[in-house]
């Protein structure tokens, strides 16, 4: 309910809970730095649901996650960076977990191990 105090929900509602609220604001551009972690697999499910209905939607989202399924799942976009600077783009569409993960540990160009 309403009156249940956030602290003690599930990470997982406590997710939903945080991006209702920034929901409620109609934001244009909304940015997820891990968005599924620490949560429950059903969860993490109705979170990235969320995120792609919002996408399809026009809202444009910004998103960082350190687990490269998760990457390749909900973007239609990345970018490799390191350092500050990009060092690969990559469409989700096409490339395997195999090649993401090889791109980002990758040497940048023009660098020996």
């Amino acid at each position: 309910g309403v009156e249940h105090p956030v602290r003690n929900l599930s990470g997982g509602n406590q997710q939903k809970v945080v991006l209702a609220r920034w929901l409620a604001a109609s934001p244009r551009i909304l940015l997820l730095n891990d968005p599924g972690r620490g949560i429950d697999v059903g969860a993490k499910r109705e979170v990235h649901e969320a995120i792609r209905r919002l996408a399809a939607s026009g809202m444009s989202i910004l998103t960082w996650s350190s687990e490269a399924e998760e990457t390749l799942e909900l973007c239609d976009r990345v970018l490799v960076m390191r350092k500050g600077r990009l060092t690969k783009e990559i469409d989700p569409s096409t490339t395997s977990l195999n090649d993401l993960l090889l791109a980002v540990a990758a040497e940048p160009e023009g660098k020996q191990p």
